[in-house]
């Protein structure tokens, strides 16, 4: 009989759970707060229930609780961001306070690394308005 094979940890468990998500998302929410472009996009005057939202997301894609899904469905990220427009300039400010964010957390390679490239790619994604001068990626 073979000793069982331990399971890798999910990236959630890596970076250190709930907490680093919580750091991350309250560090990106205190950028968001003072620009003057996002800002205007989060019609609640308090950011706390759009904080809430993207954390239980962000745990809930890297291997943490499906909380997320359970309170608000498939997330649909295109979809409900439709309403909103986002152009280059709303991505290019989101990820200016994305990466400070993620910056802040200090994690090790290779997870620091992953962490970026996914949000990155999912901001690409979420432009759903082209300016024309924009050069398409």
């Amino acid at each position: 009989m073979s000793a069982p094979v331990p399971e890798e940890a999910s990236f959630f468990t890596a970076v250190g759970g709930e907490p680093t998500f919580r750091r991350l998302v309250a560090k990106f929410y205190e950028g968001v707060a003072a620009d003057p472009l996002l800002r205007p996009m989060y019609p609640e005057e308090d950011l706390g229930p759009a904080e809430d939202r993207l954390t239980l997301f962000l745990m809930q894609y890297w291997g943490g609780p499906n909380t997320y899904s359970a309170s608000r469905g498939h997330p649909r990220l295109r979809m409900r961001h439709a309403p909103f427009r986002v152009g280059p300039a709303e991505r290019d400010a989101w990820l200016t306070h994305m990466r400070a964010a993620v910056d802040s957390l200090g994690l090790p390679e290779p997870q620091h690394t992953m962490l970026w490239d996914y949000l990155e790619r999912a901001a690409y994604f979420m432009v759903n308005t082209m300016d024309p001068t924009e050069p398409t990626r």
